[in-house]
């Protein structure tokens, strides 16, 4: 049954742009770039190293993650692009001298922990819950 009303019996918008609050910082399509960004297996496990272990330099990253230089960068920038992931320099130097590192924002440190891994976490929830029946 079709209708005109832009609002399904649910309260639910037919477009989800308008599921944005008016004042909202975001476009839609900027959240769908971030999700996006995560869809890559090596862009996901950078941001949960950065997310769960905190700042790391490329050179730290890229022997963790057993990737070249160049395709750590390539990956690092999507996520640097996407707003999930910043670039940060050393003000200050250390034994290792000033250098560049990376850490994880509070947008990227949320849409992983409530995108994919609320995912797993509910999986293994209703796994646990009829594993006991």
């Amino acid at each position: 049954m079709a209708t005109n009303d832009p609002v399904d019996s649910d309260g639910l918008p037919e477009d989800p742009a308008e599921l944005l609050p008016p004042t909202s910082v975001l476009t839609l399509d900027e959240y769908l770039d971030m999700q996006a960004a995560l869809g890559d297996r090596t862009r996901f496990t950078l941001l949960y190293r950065l997310v769960h272990f905190g700042e790391r330099s490329p050179k730290a990253l890229a022997e963790a993650l057993d990737v070249q230089a160049n395709t750590l960068h390539y990956h690092l920038n999507k996520l640097v692009d996407a707003g999930l992931v910043e670039k940060r320099k050393r003000s200050q130097a250390d034994d290792e001298g000033l250098f560049s590192y990376y850490r994880a924002t509070s947008l990227g440190s949320d849409i992983l922990e409530h995108g994919v891994e609320e995912l797993i976490r509910r999986e293994r929830d209703y796994r646990n819950a009829y594993a006991s029946e």
